[in-house]
């Protein structure tokens, strides 16, 4: 009897123990529920659109002449992909004379597949616009001889914080009584300090009307009224309104920037070190002799710059020395998994990519690539490639993406550039260029269109070994790595690439020369 109350006594204890810990650890903020689908609706849109200037009736009468050679460079939303005709088939004939070659990419699918692949990409494209337009993103024109005064840009806010909107305001009108009406798409606004001869209602609401028969007192309260976000949303879409007048604008919502900074050893040297800036990147496949020749000749010029080497061979091999990283893939995963796995084990602060074939020379100067980006806004730079047979090559394309309807857009890209980097006479701006180039690390050509800023240099050399062999003069592993590399047309890996190119980037050809 008396151990068994002695028990109860034991659980009694414990269950007030326990229920101690729960109250403590219950959450006493109230948490509001924010739909983080939604998105600027038809109301928003419709609002916009009804405040775009109607065209100015007399305007109709006025003569104009359509310049077709400008007005041809507008988008018109609804590409064609469409080659050349194939010339005369000499021989260099694709190298001196290239010629625009259109590729349909649904050729990747069997005609029985296509349109369910059709629907699933139009499914996964609406997600994607979804979750990516923000009300940044929308057509806003300011009125002409608006009395509103708002930030136009500039303003940020951090997630779910507070923010003051500098800049608001009310100019040069009469009235009896002065009013600003706000109004915010997720978020609320708050007064921090009452000014006198200031009403407020809707203090703490997502809409908020400031009142008062003084001009300057009203002007005061705004600039005393933060706005407080209530979701993480890219931008947040505020209107401003007094009688007779509108005017939105967006707040930018993100987290602040985290610097990534890399200690590149003490100053006041006057060139720059290579083996604290730079690590050199790779992926092999089979040609372990090609490779041996890269690292020999890597070494005669930068002995003590690491190098990291993927692998995807099927029998990989040890290959090792000082200031070598060898990593072993599983078999034929190709040259971008390759490429995201040697990335992935830098940490400096530029990465140089190299093929696996390539021979460094005493025109290999990575501190010029350093220094280009070092004092430029350039993400990438790319070199050149010296042939055996002396023909140097940079591969500058320029890359444009021309807008489409339901079937998807089309990816054009064409040799050339855009213009000449100032201070460097070597160097362009391009989007494309050859698989010898240096990067920021953290930053990584289709994907990276539109954020990545691209150069290339063209005094910059590495050397390509030699790829004119004789078909008895081939090794087994000659033969094995031509077969990957050089699929043919019909293969599965090209089928795959198009397949990639079709679904995940929603285009439906590929031009170029």
């Amino acid at each position: 009897m008396h151990s068994m109350l002695k028990t109860v006594l034991l659980a009694l204890v414990a269950s007030v123990v326990l229920l101690m810990a729960v109250l403590h650890s219950w959450p006493t903020r109230a948490y509001s529920t924010i739909d983080v689908r939604q998105r600027p609706g038809s109301g928003v849109e419709r609002l916009l659109e009804e405040r775009l200037p109607d065209p100015d009736p007399s305007a109709i009468s006025i003569p104009y002449r359509v310049k077709e050679n400008i007005a041809g460079l507008l988008a018109r939303n609804s590409c064609v992909c469409e080659g050349e005709r194939p010339g005369v088939n000499l021989p260099f004939a694709k190298l001196l004379f290239p010629r625009v070659s259109a590729h349909p990419l649904h050729t990747a699918f069997q005609p029985s597949q296509l349109d369910e692949m059709k629907r699933r990409r139009a499914k996964e494209y609406q997600g994607f616009q979804m979750r990516s337009q923000t009300p940044a993103d929308l057509l806003i024109v300011a009125e002409a001889n608006s009395p509103l005064q708002y930030p136009t840009q500039g303003v940020e806010v951090r997630p779910l914080k507070t923010t003051l909107i500098p800049g608001l305001g009310l100019k040069d009108l009469l009235r009896d009584v002065y009013t600003l009406n706000f109004s915010a798409s997720l978020g609320t606004f708050n007064v921090a300090a009452e000014v006198e001869g200031v009403k407020v209602r809707g203090d703490g609401e997502m809409h908020m009307m400031l009142s008062s028969f003084l001009l300057p007192n009203l002007n005061r309260q705004p600039n005393s009224s933060p706005t407080q976000t209530h979701c993480s949303i890219p931008a947040l879409l505020i209107q401003l309104e007094t009688e007779g007048h509108q005017a939105l604008f967006t707040i930018k919502i993100r987290h602040g920037v985290t610097p990534k900074l890399y200690n590149t050893g003490p100053e006041g040297e006057k060139e720059y070190n290579i083996s604290a800036l730079v690590t050199i990147a790779t992926k092999t496949f089979l040609r372990y002799n090609k490779l041996q020749d890269l690292i020999d000749s890597i070494r005669l010029y930068y002995p003590t710059v690491t190098i990291v080497i993927a692998d995807d061979s099927e029998n990989p091999r040890v290959v090792s020395g000082p200031y070598i990283e060898h990593y072993i893939m599983p078999f034929g995963k190709g040259w971008f998994a390759g490429r995201n796995l040697a990335v992935s084990q830098v940490t400096t602060k530029y990465m140089l990519w190299v093929d696996d074939d390539f021979i460094f020379t005493a025109n290999t100067k990575l501190e010029k690539l350093v220094d280009v980006l070092e004092k430029t806004t350039l993400d990438l730079v790319g070199g050149a490639v010296r042939e055996a047979t002396g023909y140097t090559s940079t591969y500058r394309q320029t890359i444009s993406i021309e807008a489409g309807e339901e079937d998807g857009d089309c990816l054009h890209m064409r040799r050339g550039f855009h213009h000449i980097i100032q201070g460097f006479p070597n160097c362009v701006v391009t989007d494309g260029v050859i698989n010898f180039f240096l990067a920021r690390t953290d930053k990584f050509f289709i994907d990276g269109l539109g954020s990545l800023h691209v150069g290339s240099c063209d005094d910059v050399i590495v050397n390509h070994a030699t790829k004119i062999k004789l078909p008895w003069g081939q090794s087994e592993s000659d033969k094995a790595y031509a077969k990957f590399r050089y699929p043919l047309a019909s293969s599965d890996a090209t089928r795959t690439k198009n397949g990639l190119l079709y679904f995940k980037n929603r285009f439906q050809c590929l031009t170029h020369n």
